[in-house]
């Protein structure tokens, strides 16, 4: 899918590490919510709360998950999933654009 139709975007932006990540909040028809966004180049540690899928639209990424000693790498069109109440490490060498779906 390259585009969600019917939405309503929350203006206000999620800054996340000084601004290496930036992402909107996405509400669909069905009150489901994504957040769409990028990870400038940077390593960075995410905690999670519920479940996550990490659908990457452009750039690549390198990701280890919690518990696990090698790292995995993702370019667009990929999709990496993670945990509930977990965290995750993400390694960027270029901008990274994504959707993250929860639950």
């Amino acid at each position: 899918m390259s585009q969600f139709d019917n939405v309503s975007v929350l203006k206000q932006a999620n800054v996340y590490f000084d601004g290496k990540c930036v992402s909107h909040t996405v509400v669909l028809a069905d009150g489901t919510k994504k957040s769409v966004g990028v990870i400038l180049p940077s390593s960075l540690v995410f905690n999670t709360g519920a479940p996550e899928r990490m659908e990457g639209v452009g750039g690549s990424c390198r990701v280890r998950l919690k518990g696990e000693s090698e790292w995995k790498t993702y370019a667009a069109g990929q999709s990496f999933s993670v945990p509930g109440d977990s965290s995750f490490e993400i390694a960027c060498d270029e901008p990274y654009h994504y959707v993250c779906h929860f639950g």
